[in-house]
């Protein structure tokens, strides 16, 4: 292994470098085996595809057999760059300007694999003794995509391995504002639904031998906007559901239509299961509708269920090298959408930790160099910790 200490900055440079817009790698995962493999990783390339999605490639790198075995979760693709003449400097040219670094993936999430690969190698270049236990890195390519042919099947992969993680750390922004500001501990749970309410079509000068649907639909969905699904709990906020889209499906003035659609999201605290609420929502629509001689399907799919790693020894270490490091003692959260964590969570406790949120997924994508630094220098303690705790 190489004696120079690796740069997170440069790292990060080359990563955004590579035009990874979901799902495809664009050379991030080739440079990423030609960063660990030298330094002593394995590294295993996981090709994945599903009929009516696109292939995914994947790379797993692991150094060390034993326990204790950390894992680090990441995602190399990126969300399109949108209007790229509205940016500062072109979006995957990686430019530095005033000590901030541009371009897609810089805070989402490339900046974190940088860092933590930085990290892990400058780890492994000033361990005593050689590693006691196991480093991993897990990075795929389709979070921002539909998941399907990334983390899910490549840890099924890792676990007919025999490879499966003790405890994972996945690298997506977890700051609003500012580095240090807050851990992820767990994620609510996502249900989306598709609302359809079916009447009988004719002359809006005739009502009497129509249906109009849409005021049924109207009644089901102010209904369940209303619902107070529950008061939220220590670490979760109330469940909410939010009215997402709304398709009467009729182009004519002087129609009523035989048919009205809606799309509608919960998401949902650990006082629920994606479950319970699907029979909630059943009756509640069903109710509202008695009596009104409108039909009704309902169709619903899970993004993700909800779920807590308790805090504890994996939770405090992590603190520990944020308040070193920033002076701070982070919040513990489970804000924000869906990550890749919901499939690591059936495998292993899991933590997210990574840059802020400030302008991911936005124009001008940047993060600041010393956060970039001092997030790897975040990492590096988190190491040298966890392998003093469990090994």
């Amino acid at each position: 292994m190489s004696s120079a200490k690796p740069d997170p900055v440069a790292i990060a440079q080359s990563l955004i470098r590579c035009p990874s817009v979901t799902p495809a790698e664009a050379g991030a995962l080739d440079l990423l085996e030609g960063l660990l493999g030298p330094a002593g990783f394995t590294c295993h390339r996981l090709p994945f595809s599903a009929a009516g999605t696109p292939d995914v490639d994947n790379l797993y790198a692991r150094i060390g057999k034993g326990k204790p075995h950390l894992c680090f979760a990441g995602h190399c693709d990126v969300v399109p760059p949108g209007d790229e003449a509205r940016w500062r400097h072109p979006p995957f040219a990686a430019a530095i300007e005033g000590g901030q670094l541009y371009g897609r993936g810089a805070s989402d999430m490339k900046g974190a694999i940088a860092a933590f690969a930085a990290a892990a190698l400058a780890y492994l270049a000033e361990a005593k003794g050689g590693l006691k236990g196991s480093i991993s890195l897990l990075v795929t390519g389709d979070e921002e995509g539909p998941a399907v042919n990334g983390t899910a099947k490549a840890l099924a992969w890792l676990k007919r391995q025999g490879e499966t993680p003790d405890h994972c750390l996945v690298g997506e922004p977890s700051n609003a504002e500012k580095l240090g500001e807050a851990i992820k501990i767990g994620r609510r749970g996502s249900l989306n639904a598709a609302l359809t309410v079916t009447g009988r079509q004719g002359h809006v000068a005739y009502p009497d031998i129509a249906n109009n649907p849409i005021p049924g639909l109207l009644a089901a969905l102010s209904r369940l906007q209303a619902l107070k699904l529950d008061e939220g709990t220590a670490y979760f906020m109330p469940s909410n559901l939010e009215i997402t889209g709304l398709e009467p499906a009729n182009a004519a003035t002087n129609v009523i239509p035989a048919e009205a659609r809606a799309r509608f999201n919960v998401r949902f605290n650990e006082r629920h299961s994606s479950e319970h609420l699907k029979v909630m929502l059943r009756e509640t629509i069903a109710e509202v509708l008695e009596g009104s001689r409108l039909d009704h399907t309902i169709d619903f799919e899970v993004s993700g269920e909800s779920f807590m790693t308790e805090p504890g020894e994996l939770v405090d270490i992590l603190i520990e090298a944020v308040e070193e490091v920033t002076g701070w003692k982070p919040e513990l959260s489970t804000g924000g959408g869906t990550s890749d964590a919901r499939f690591i969570k059936d495998y292993c406790p899991v933590i997210e930790f990574g840059l802020t949120t400030a302008t991911i997924h936005q124009v001008d994508e940047r993060v600041a160099l010393a956060d970039l630094e001092a997030l790897t220098q975040i990492y590096r303690g988190f190491i040298a910790r966890y392998f003093n705790a469990f090994a």
